[in-house]
């Protein structure tokens, strides 16, 4: 066997031959793989080999994202691990569908099959349709390797020609990545927004995954704008169409924990209270720092610094909480013999409105000691500050 395209290595893959292969490495060390692969090609066709130790390496790095037990039986492509929704997130929205009473789902630009995988473990027909042939093989083999297939039917198809009408809901998850890296105009995508759009006005419902860095200009005035995060990360944001109009809202995963929008003006600038509160990217990215300032009876530390200060501490899960010991004007030497005062050998730095970069504090500072402490680069009032505290 010579070396194969990536359709039919992966077809080889998928053979009693290829399976078994893959099987024995399901614990296998990427250290060892020079000898584990001259191992194996004395066996097998060096070709079915590299396909096999490819996808062992794909696994292994998609179990962050789906769960070593779902990792283990799926398959991947690069593309496939890099650009799939993460579990967590495709199990929440696919939540959000059941809870409207969605009963099917098409889902274009399904990739591997991600998303469709949650909505069918959510008990929703869905019609997973990407373009590309190998990507098409790959999410049809992960419904069956799930036990998924009855619920979930892979096409081979530009999404622009597909007939959404037999459905409840339209899923659309245009690509965002091209030759060049990451698209951040929207009408750049493939397919563009617009078209996605137009194809979710089609159905009583609808959900579009699209950029977190999207602008709110962007936004269509009929449909709700979600930001989600994950163990503090951004992840996406989405356009839901059939929900809430003019709705905008931010999802921490785990949880979840919804923030909606009030509509509220922003918060005043106000003295350093003894209480900061870093609010989730999500909330920043939905621009709902003011419900969080109005939540902790708070306000900003600065106008342009999403940093809110607070005399009470009021536990919230859409910030994290520090009690604040000190105040300082920006100055690294008097950062450093202050910590060496207290005996501060762990230090996380953080930085907002700050041109300081962590690494640089750290190297200047030199913590040493028992004890641990934060420090917020930022600014007060136009002031660059420094601020020190502890998590609440």
């Amino acid at each position: 066997m010579n070396d194969l395209d990536p359709l039919a290595a992966f077809t080889a893959l998928r053979t009693e031959e290829g399976e078994a292969l893959l099987a024995s490495l399901a614990s296998y060390d990427p250290a060892r793989e020079l000898a584990v692969a001259t191992r194996l090609r004395r066996e097998h066709p060096a070709a079915l080999v590299s396909a096999a130790l490819g996808q062992a390496r794909l696994r292994q790095r998609a179990a962050s994202k789906f769960g070593d037990e779902d990792a283990r039986r799926m398959f991947f492509t690069p593309n496939g691990v890099e650009q799939s929704t993460r579990r967590s997130v495709a199990d929440h929205r696919a939540a959000r569908f059941a809870a409207l009473g969605v009963r099917s789902v098409a889902d274009l630009c399904s990739g591997i099959g991600g998303d469709a995988i949650a909505l069918a473990r959510a008990g929703i027909q869905v019609l997973a349709v990407d373009r590309d042939p190998l990507t098409a093989e790959v999410a049809r083999a992960n419904a069956e390797a799930l036990g998924l297939s009855a619920l979930i039917e892979v096409r081979c198809a530009d999404v622009t020609d597909i007939d959404t009408s037999p459905y409840d809901a339209v899923f659309a998850d245009p690509a965002r990545r091209g030759g060049r890296g990451r698209i951040f105009d929207p009408e750049a995508y493939s397919p563009p927004l617009s078209w996605a759009i137009g194809a979710a006005r089609t159905r009583p419902h609808a959900a579009l995954k699209v950029a977190p860095g999207i602008p709110h200009e962007a936004v269509p005035e009929d449909a709700e704008a979600e930001w989600i995060s994950d163990g503090g990360d951004v992840k996406e944001a989405v356009l839901w169409f059939g929900t809430a109009p003019s709705t905008v809202r931010a999802t921490l995963l785990p949880g979840p924990h919804t923030l909606s929008g009030r509509g509220l003006p922003n918060p005043p600038v106000r003295p350093v209270g003894r209480y900061l509160y870093e609010p989730d990217g999500a909330v920043i990215r939905a621009h709902l720092v003011a419900e969080v300032a109005e939540d902790v009876s708070g306000g900003l530390l600065d106008e342009t610094i999403a940093y809110i200060t607070s005399d009470e501490p009021r536990p919230v899960p859409f910030a994290t909480a520090y009690e604040i010991t000190d105040q300082l004007p920006f100055n690294l030497k008097k950062l450093k013999a202050l910590l060496r005062e207290r005996g501060v050998g762990n230090l996380t730095v953080k930085k907002r409105g700050s041109a300081v970069e962590p690494e640089e504090v750290r190297r200047k500072v030199k913590p040493h000691g028992p004890n641990a402490a934060t420090v917020f680069l930022t600014r007060v009032a136009g002031a660059p500050t420094m601020l020190i505290g502890r998590p609440v």
